[in-house]
């Protein structure tokens, strides 16, 4: 049998989560050696770097907002599931299905749009580090605000696809939370 046209959006989406998950987290070891070289320079070399210790943040945002959406994808958002965990696959899948069409694609939206006016006017004078020596991309960090949700609400909408044709017994798949690494 041959995928649904939806059970193949949900595949791309989650893949495009999954790609950009792995890819990210290859910025967690440039943090580290950032962090590493801040201080070397600062306490060996007695010198420092505002953009270098500003690239870290930047780089720590980038990891956090954007792996939103992988770790969605593999289950690994905190839960409250006293009643969740003994339920079968099938119910957890609606309940994981319902979730996310009443809470989490409306929390998305709602971000997006309390964000939408502060990144649009960093946009507007280009914002700049305050600090001398800084990274002038604030409003490129800022923009982060809106490209988190998107992604988030993507893989949201993956995962209600999927968990509803589960339930359904038309294919998807049941995402159960992960414990373990990549």
């Amino acid at each position: 049998m041959t995928p649904s046209p939806l059970n193949r959006l949900a595949d791309a989406i989650s893949c495009f989560s999954e790609w950009s998950g792995r890819a990210l987290s290859w910025l967690t070891l440039a943090m580290a050696l950032l962090t590493t070289t801040v201080v070397v320079m600062r306490y060996l070399l007695e010198t420092s770097s505002i953009a270098l210790q500003e690239s870290v943040t930047y780089l720590h945002a980038l990891v956090f907002l954007m792996g939103a959406a992988f770790t969605l994808k593999r289950g690994g958002h905190v839960r409250v599931d006293l009643i969740y965990r003994r339920l079968s696959l099938r119910h957890q899948a609606l309940i994981d299905a319902t979730g996310g069409l009443l809470l989490l694609l409306p929390v998305c939206a709602v971000i997006f749009w309390l964000s939408l006016d502060y990144v649009a006017a960093s946009w507007q004078v280009k914002e700049t580090s305050y600090e001398p020596g800084g990274l002038p991309y604030v409003y490129l960090l800022k923009s982060l605000l809106l490209a988190m949700p998107v992604t988030l609400a993507l893989q949201g909408l993956a995962d209600i696809i999927s968990n509803t044709l589960f339930f359904l017994g038309h294919g998807g798949s049941h995402t159960e939370p992960h414990d373990g690494g990549l």
